[in-house]
């Protein structure tokens, strides 16, 4: 869609005093038909996004029930962001789809604007809760891998304590532009709404605060991520690998930079043009943000393969080959999931946990360290 296009949508309906204020930059009805191909789009990537979460709840369900205590904590923040994602490709989804099949007035339809400040604060709300909830990871596996003695002391209610106060956070910023702090307004091409990116007043307040969260949440779990990278690193090839090497870990964090390396690469365009679009008052092309936002709804797309790819046997096979390399001079070494007899606690698929000297029954996933010799 061209610039041009994006200006000659506007209809002829004169701006009146009584105008709603989400009409007062774009006002329905548009001289712009959608074509049928914003419709396949939106349709498209709905129910595409959706089937993915669905089936990426599916498997993290039965990850939890299979999954020792110390890993389940990582998986409910996990569970959060799906449910997440499936949430805002429903409430988003169903709204676009719904206007390029009945081309409905939004003018008549919602003259109040209660509907347009609904979807615009779904596209805030869903928006900010996968970048917050993955700096909240980010903290949690941190926390995990450099003090794993505080972490395995924390109970999962205040885990998903901290999944409710990330969705609370996020939800409060959404609001703000109800209370006057910003203002949601009808975007090109007149399917959806969102806050106006503006350099003036409290549109410039709001804008700030929507990008700078956004890029600070991004820069947390990069800053986190990195350290706990190099814990990792230090752990698996120091003097006490055979006592901390445990795949699952370096499993979660693969699952971890890729969800962080995705929301970058889907998020950062918006978030830093809002930001440079405010800073340094430049006008805002309806067509750039548009493009946008698209490449922002990929990431509740890709997220889910992230956990479903991570469950695929190969990966497993592959992280176990990592963990456990063989030792030509025919040591004995166990993992858990793979070297270890069928039948015994050890025997769960998906830990492979390394350790060396002679198999103990009584060994579990849970066990840091090599089984003590008789």
């Amino acid at each position: 869609m061209t610039p041009h296009q994006l200006n000659t949508m506007n209809a002829s309906v004169p701006f009146a005093n009584n105008t709603p204020l989400c009409y007062s930059i774009n006002s329905p009805p548009f001289k712009y038909h959608p074509t049928i191909a914003s419709a396949y789009f939106s349709s498209i990537f709905t129910t595409l996004g959706i089937t993915s979460n669905l089936i990426a709840f599916v498997v993290l369900l039965k990850s939890f029930q299979r999954t020792h205590s110390r890993s389940r904590t990582f998986l409910i923040f996990l569970g959060g962001l799906v449910i997440t994602d499936t949430m805002g490709l429903l409430v988003t989804g169903s709204i676009v789809i719904s206007f390029h099949v009945t081309h409905f007035n939004w003018r008549q339809l919602d003259p109040n604007c209660h509907f347009c400040n609904f979807m615009g604060m779904s596209m805030v709300f869903y928006g900010l809760c996968p970048l917050m909830l993955g700096a909240a990871m980010a903290m949690e596996r941190f926390v995990g891998i450099n003090h794993p003695f505080a972490r395995s002391t924390m109970p999962k209610s205040r885990t998903v304590s901290m999944v409710l106060m990330v969705w609370l956070i996020a939800g409060c910023i959404a609001l703000l532009p109800l209370t006057g702090i910003g203002s949601y307004h009808m975007q090109m091409p007149g399917s959806w709404c969102f806050f106006n990116i503006s350099s003036e007043g409290n549109n410039l307040a709001f804008s700030l605060l929507f990008s700078l969260v956004g890029l600070m949440s991004i820069a947390v779990s990069f800053l986190l991520n990195t350290v706990s990278v190099v814990t990792l690193i230090k752990v698996c090839c120091g003097q006490d690998r055979t006592q901390r090497r445990r795949d699952h870990e370096i499993e979660m964090m693969v699952q971890l930079i890729l969800i962080m390396v995705i929301a970058s690469i889907c998020w950062c365009p918006l978030l830093i043009y809002t930001l440079m679009s405010v800073v340094a008052a430049d006008p805002v092309r309806d067509d750039i943000v548009l493009f946008y936002i698209r490449m922002a709804t990929c990431n509740q797309i890709f997220d889910p393969w992230v956990y479903i790819m991570c469950q695929v046997s190969r990966l497993r096979s592959l992280l176990h080959k990592l963990c456990c390399p063989v030792d030509p001079l025919g040591s004995n070494t166990y993992c858990y999931g793979y070297d270890s007899p069928p039948g015994t606690r050890s025997w769960i698929r998906g830990y492979t946990s390394c350790f060396e000297g002679p198999f103990s029954r009584e060994s579990t996933p849970a066990s840091t360290g090599p089984v003590a010799p008789s």
